[in-house]
């Protein structure tokens, strides 16, 4: 059974950055563009409840990882998680697409950016999920090794993750974002880095 511990542990810290990408949707200041607010709250609307279910996946397989459960639970839980994560992620990019370019300086270049990115770690979650599925539950150090693959590539996925979101929350963007009552509670929680 130890054999997945330090493993798990990996996964879990790796997972919690993937949290860092929906929580960096804040920034801080002000200014009087409704055009631009107006976006904002649109984009921050439909991300809140996004963020909430990245959050609870996040939590699930933190929770399975830290508990030491037995392979056959840590797939179910992770399968079911990067599903979710993906799903969400992929609802993300399509509120982006749908707020249409945000009211600043190379806006729509911006966006299509966040969308495509947005995107793309969608898919990367449910490459992930198909991963997770084909693990051999039977033999432990094998569901281990496997693990510590998918921890690897979770890892990368975060680190894309925030810089999806970077480029699109640069200046004023992320300041008319900030101010947004759905985008300040998406990134109040901490990420338990």
């Amino acid at each position: 059974m130890e054999g997945t511990d330090p493993v798990n542990k990996k996964l879990a810290a790796a997972l919690s950055g993937g949290a860092v990408l929906v929580l960096a949707l804040s920034g801080c200041g002000d200014d009087g563009n409704e055009k631009l607010d107006s976006w904002a709250k649109q984009v921050c609307d439909k991300v809140q409840p996004q963020a909430k279910k990245i959050e609870s996946a996040n939590a699930a397989i933190q929770k399975e990882t830290s508990d030491n459960s037995a392979p056959a639970v840590v797939q179910k839980t992770d399968s079911k998680a990067f599903q979710d994560m993906s799903d969400a992620y992929k609802a993300i990019g399509d509120a982006v697409d749908k707020a249409g370019a945000p009211n600043v300086d190379g806006g729509e270049k911006k966006q299509q950016d966040a969308v495509k990115e947005l995107d793309k770690i969608s898919t990367s979650y449910a490459d992930l999920r198909k991963q997770v599925d084909k693990l051999d539950t039977g033999d432990q150090a094998k569901f281990a090794e496997g693990l510590k693959n998918i921890a690897g590539e979770l890892a990368k996925l975060s680190q894309s993750g925030s810089d999806a979101l970077k480029n699109l929350e640069e200046g004023d963007v992320g300041k008319a974002m900030a101010k947004q009552e759905s985008c300040k509670s998406a990134s109040a929680t901490p990420s338990g880095s």
